[in-house]
């Protein structure tokens, strides 16, 4: 609970940071915040390991946020419940939002190919997103549903207990590593997150926009599959 505890703090903390750096920027009219966890959300944190099934009825009814007033649906995740292989987006898109699954519109069949070529099926590995509700105009998750909603994805880990993790964009990477470091700096390396080896990566709709990223996106996943069994792609 003390680590638990503690990360929480540090989600907060990168809100601040964040907010202070906007407002060095000069970026006036941001909404004001309110970093403190919900109640029934910071009791997350503190569940026993229950299967993914149980987290997900909570996560449905989860209204901790304003999120919750827009959506479709709420996007938990999808793929093997013990998988070794976990993959970590932003937020969920429009097709997201419809379908309540993660990754289903064309960056989602960029990403079925590329494990695929991983020599995976998308069954194999486990889809997650660090919020689970859409954000209007596919805007960047603001630290207060950051902070209402991450306790979600710390169970959703725990309970898949990936050996590793890829996190797909920069706004993934720098929630979970709790840095501002670009994708260039990020990429590449492999990091530990909560005693879990992460590799952070593009996101496929960069991809899709920047064709130039596919091959070290190719490196990346190679990696990532080495990490995980010794394969040599």
């Amino acid at each position: 609970m003390a680590d638990q505890a503690e990360h929480t703090q540090d989600i907060l903390d990168l809100a601040r940071t964040f907010l202070k750096q906007q407002q060095e920027l000069g970026l006036d009219g941001l909404p004001k915040l309110s970093l403190e966890v919900k109640e029934e959300n910071a009791e997350i944190l503190a569940l026993p390991r229950e299967n993914l099934e149980t987290l997900k009825t909570q996560v449905l009814n989860c209204k901790a946020c304003q999120l919750c007033e827009r959506r479709s649906s709420v996007v938990f995740g999808s793929g093997h419940p013990n998988a070794d292989i976990m993959f970590i987006g932003e937020a969920p898109g429009a097709e997201e939002d419809k379908q309540g699954i993660p990754f289903v519109g064309a960056a989602g069949q960029l990403l079925t190919r590329m494990i695929e070529a991983m020599g995976l099926q998308r069954d194999d590995v486990y889809i997650a997103n660090v919020v689970k509700c859409r954000p209007p105009n596919n805007r960047d998750p603001l630290p207060e549903e950051i902070a209402q909603c991450e306790p979600y994805l710390i169970q959703q880990i725990e309970m898949v207990a990936p050996l590793v993790i890829c996190t797909l964009g920069r706004f993934a990477a720098q929630t979970l590593l709790k840095t501002t470091d670009s994708m260039g700096r990020l990429r590449g390396q492999v990091f530990d997150y909560r005693g879990v080896k992460l590799v952070p990566t593009y996101h496929p709709a960069a991809l899709l926009r920047n064709a130039q990223w596919k091959r070290p996106t190719w490196e990346d996943l190679k990696l990532v599959r080495n990490l995980y069994d010794g394969t040599e792609l």
